[in-house]
């Protein structure tokens, strides 16, 4: 979502490091280009204003005059500004006596019932929470069904569907019956429209006098741009959000809505939804988030999407042959399904520090989950015995394999070098042992000239 943002920061401060010591001339001339990046970006212009006139206060002082690395303080301080401006990482708020009422608002198309599933469900699995979902969408065709199927997939209760009833009734049932079943969180799910408008703003209001929700959270499109910031302040106003969920954040929006949005509302972003699967759902960290947008990188989430994706019998059968140096053609496959699971590969090669330099290269690389699946496919076309014993596998059984998986002799010489490095790797970290590998470190694993995988 902050691609573009990212790359013309990222021009700006790399000329300012290259410099050994900053004038005030030099930090406005930055904060010009920061200004321009930021506006078309879509943040709005008395964000900008603000933004801008913080970081400068603070830049051109003292600290940057007599820093070691001056060009490096003015990329900190600007990060430390965008982590105040999108505020401060909320999660839901469950405080109330159960069952807690979240009420979901927007307009129609934003994602909001897709998202009211990926909350049930995260809050059945990270929370433990029994958690009710009802459909208050009367109007759009099969709305409640589509809810009530989601419910099914997430595994949470659902409403039972009455024809006929006002979405008022169907949110005091809805609360009836979570009180009388021992739920602990019930999700109401407003319907929507295509624009605000008085009707859609009073029975969302009425809803919400109804049932006095503990949580009001605003679902918006991050493609939304400007409009998005319009759209926060309508509703907050008169409505009265606690929290907001951005989704399509993995689309190519401009990401000037999240910037905007807690500024001009004072409410915080709480999720970022990045996919149509349920579990594509992330607590929304300032901090991280100001860490991708100026490269920074956000290793942390990424670590959490491992942790969250990687089974753990698969990562204790991996280790016991790691130390016996072994690593076959199985083992591969297996660690391609895992890395599949946690999510789009360009996603996740975007929270790497550092990583938006390589933009270009990366683009042209095509890194997809694509590449994934046709190494996979190259792997599922050998049998088991040359999956154990790829020396196996000479000219007439890569032609054979190559066949069955749909690629080229080619493709198959690269996975076949790929795996032979990496069981290379395997092997030292087996003879190294634990004290070796703290010893010699990353250096200590990579082939001689520093090769790299992938051939």
């Amino acid at each position: 979502m902050f691609e573009s943002l990212s790359s013309r920061l990222g021009d700006v401060f790399e000329r300012l490091k290259r410099r050994g010591a900053l004038s005030e001339t030099d930090v406005s001339e930055a904060l010009r280009e920061v200004r321009v990046a930021l506006l078309e970006a879509d943040v709005a212009l008395p964000v900008v204003k603000d933004f801008i006139a913080s970081v400068k206060e603070r830049a051109v002082g003292q600290d940057v005059v007599r820093s070691i690395t001056p060009g490096q303080m003015v990329v900190k301080i600007v990060h430390d500004c965008l982590v105040e401006t999108l505020g401060t990482a909320e999660d839901i708020n469950l405080a109330a006596a159960a069952p807690v009422p979240v009420l979901m608002v927007g307009l129609q198309g934003s994602g909001k019932t897709t998202t009211s599933a990926k909350i049930a469900l995260r809050l059945k699995t990270l929370d433990k929470k029994k958690v009710l979902l009802a459909s208050l969408d009367i109007y759009r065709p099969a709305a409640q069904q589509q809810l009530e199927i989601l419910a099914r997939q997430a595994d949470v209760g659902s409403l039972p569907i009455l024809m006929g009833e006002k979405p008022v009734a169907i949110a005091r049932r809805a609360m009836e019956m979570g009180r009388r079943e021992g739920y602990d969180v019930v999700i109401l799910d407003t319907a929507g429209r295509l624009h605000i408008d008085e009707a859609l703003m009073a029975e969302v209001a009425e809803v919400r006098d109804a049932v006095t929700p503990t949580e009001t959270l605003l679902v918006v499109d991050a493609m939304t741009g400007q409009d998005a910031v319009n759209l926060a302040r309508e509703f907050n106003e008169k409505i009265g959000v606690t929290g907001m969920v951005l989704t399509r954040v993995d689309g190519d929006a401009r990401g000037g809505a999240a910037l905007s949005m807690r500024a001009v509302t004072g409410r915080p972003i709480k999720f970022l939804g990045a996919g149509e699967k349920l579990d594509a759902l992330e607590v929304f960290h300032p901090d991280r988030v100001a860490g991708r947008i100026l490269g920074m990188g956000d290793v942390v989430s990424l670590v959490e999407k491992a942790i969250g994706s990687f089974e753990e019998e698969e990562a204790e059968k991996l280790a016991a042959k790691m130390a016996k140096g072994k690593f076959d053609l199985d083992d591969m496959a297996a660690q391609f399904r895992q890395i599949k699971k946690m999510g789009d590969l360009k996603g996740i090669i975007g929270m790497l520090p550092g990583i938006g330099k390589l933009k270009k290269q990366i683009d042209e690389a095509n890194i997809d989950n694509r590449m994934i699946n046709r190494q996979e496919a190259i792997i599922l076309s050998m049998t088991k015995g040359e999956r154990k014993n790829p020396d196996l596998i000479k000219a007439s059984r890569k032609r054979r394999i190559a066949a069955g998986a749909g690629v080229s002799i080619q493709d198959v010489n690269k996975l076949l070098k790929q795996h032979q490095q990496m069981a290379d790797m395997m092997k030292k970290v087996s003879k190294m042992g634990k004290k070796g590998l703290m010893r010699h470190g990353l250096p200590g694993l990579l082939p001689p000239g520093g090769g790299r995988f992938g051939g």
